[in-house]
């Protein structure tokens, strides 16, 4: 599988840069300290489809998910975040939605949501959903009215266009799954626009009934109790209102992607997509407590610039840089400093280190750094997010291409932009079929299942979930952790080291050794004399750290310093 071939995927967007009424509000009962929570707490993301099936079929569903959240509280995080869970074909599993004010059937009912809510928030955990806004499916209602005729009262609500002067496409617009962006439509006889699948029509969020209607999708959701929305694809929310053809890309060669004969300068990042965002936070801005996440893959400038200069954009612009990070000290405290210094003042930092679009963290850097990893996750300034099954150390699943589910692997065979092995099923034990199902699972099990699964890493406390429950624990324990301030440490050589400070609270010092040779750590700009908090090696925990700390090949320690 290509290296970094999801990251390619993205890098073709980052050019672009230059009906149920619902119950009394649940999620406000939730109080808030100073920090709001979502600075404070961590998120886990869970994939539906693969956490926990309670019916047998094989796909992971709501009733599953409510039956495991003592294991997310005893793991200690915040909030969970769910992929689609939308009524869909399933085109692109959950992305393509049909229905935004209910539940697909294959995840369970109505009543089954309420249920994992009022039980999420009973054990203090926030519930965060994804909202699809740039399409649907084009089994939609809206969709399918749309395109019965050109006068139809739906008709705008998407992007319809004449052929081109030549009879085609109305422009050379691509697809980020490969493709076409139009598709003709013979019955009425334009093309409609998809940056993703043909089965994924854009809205038109230039229309202002589809401004109301999907905001008020979002009312109907955070009404009912939810905490919040990570917000997918945010910044192609518009396109430009001429379809002015987009620009060739200079770099692209031979054996690239098509994605990538284009810069998406007229699909992307549009000048007004800003002033569209703003109103979309506003109406988060009606219930209290509540976050909105948002999906930015590119450039840092893309990121930052979507918090608004004021901050009245997304509260957290999902941080990927540690995706494509290389894992050298003083490139990585390079990468740090450089999103600390763009953040707008009033802006809270966020990092991410795995979700359902990118190869499993073990997979990307082996077992050894994927632990130090951890551990520069966990105490970093800001929000951290856990994808579902990295804390057991999960790598990717083997998926042949006669089983594979993934529309991009189907699309695209032999890129290596198949996002099946990240997404298996979750092993809960060595029962058959790792607990996950009585039934057949919708995608291979990782291939150590019987000794790589939960019960298993609940009895043995040198596990990689050991390791991240004795921080998620430091860290709840410790506000310096949660919202402290950082401040980098010279990384010269192997070792990647910063101190976390809070006002009148500890202060941390965090070394980490991104090398697999032993390495020794004495920086002059901080006096270390303290206590081993958590250590990658629990045979540190608790020992004494004095002006010279020696670390063992991919080691990470966070000191607890005398003062």
């Amino acid at each position: 599988m290509p290296r970094h071939a999801r990251s390619l995927l993205g890098a073709a967007l980052v050019v672009a840069s230059a009906a149920c009424s619902a119950p009394p509000q649940q999620g406000a009962a939730l109080t808030s300290p100073p920090n709001p929570w979502w600075q404070r707490g961590v998120i886990y993301q869970i994939y539906p489809r693969s956490f926990q099936d309670s019916n047998g079929d094989g796909v992971g569903d709501l009733k599953g998910i409510t039956s495991r959240l003592d294991y997310l509280k005893d793991l200690g995080v915040d909030a969970l975040w769910l992929s689609p869970i939308f009524p869909s074909p399933m085109a692109d599993f959950g992305y393509d939605v049909s229905d935004y004010t209910n539940i697909d059937p294959r995840f369970g009912t109505m009543a089954d949501f309420d249920a994992l809510v009022a039980a999420a928030h009973a054990r203090g955990l926030r519930v965060l959903l994804d909202y699809v806004p740039n399409h649907t499916s084009n089994q939609h209602p809206w969709f399918v009215e749309s395109r019965k005729s050109r006068d139809n009262p739906k008709r705008d609500w998407y992007v319809w266009r004449d052929p081109g002067p030549r009879g085609g496409p109305p422009n050379n617009w691509v697809a980020v799954f490969g493709g076409p962006a139009w598709t003709l439509d013979k019955a009425t006889g334009q093309y409609y626009y998809h940056a993703f699948l043909k089965e994924q029509p854009d809205l038109n969020w230039r229309n202002a009934d589809v401004q109301q209607t999907m905001f008020d999708v979002i009312r109907f959701w955070l009404g009912r109790g939810v905490d919040g929305f990570r917000v997918d694809t945010i910044w192609l929310l518009l396109e430009d209102d001429q379809l002015r053809d987009n620009p060739a890309n200079p770099n692209f060669r031979p054996g690239m992607l098509p994605a990538f004969a284009l810069t998406w300068t007229r699909t992307a990042d549009q000048p007004d997509t800003h002033a569209l965002v703003r109103r979309m936070r506003q109406v988060f801005d009606e219930f209290p407590n509540r976050v909105l996440v948002a999906e930015l893959l590119g450039s840092l400038g893309r990121l930052v610039s979507y918090y608004g200069a004021t901050c009245d954009e997304t509260q957290l612009p999902f941080n990927f840089q540690l995706f494509d990070a290389t894992w050298e000290a003083p490139k990585l405290a390079d990468l740090i400093a450089k999103y600390e210094a763009a953040l707008p003042a009033c802006a809270w930092p966020d990092w991410v280190l795995g979700n359902h679009d990118q190869h499993r963290v073990v997979t990307r850097l082996g077992p050894d750094l994927a632990r130090v990893a951890t551990m520069l996750l966990l105490t970093l300034r800001g929000t951290p997010t856990i994808y579902y099954g990295d804390e057991l150390g999960l790598p990717d699943a083997v998926v042949p291409l006669a089983l594979a589910q993934d529309p991009l692997e189907k699309q695209e065979p032999g890129h290596g932009l198949g996002r099946d092995p990240e997404r298996s099923p979750m092993p809960w034990d060595a029962r058959t079929n790792a607990g996950f199902t009585s039934g057949r699972p919708w995608l291979p099990l990782v291939s150590d299942w019987q000794t790589l699964n939960v019960d298993t890493a609940l009895n043995d406390p040198d596990s990689v979930l050991a390791l991240h429950r004795r921080l998620l624990a430091l860290r709840r324990a410790a506000p310096t952790l949660a919202v402290g301030s950082y401040a980098a440490l010279p990384s010269t050589g192997a070792v990647l080291g910063y101190t976390r400070r809070l006002a009148g609270q500890p202060t941390f010092l965090v070394a980490l050794n991104l090398s697999d040779t032993p390495t020794d750590f004495s920086p002059d700009e901080v006096e270390i004399a303290g206590t081993i908090a958590v250590g990658t090696n629990r045979a540190r925990d608790g020992q004494r750290a004095g002006r010279s700390i020696r670390l063992a090949p991919h080691e990470g320690l966070v000191v607890r310093l005398d003062r």
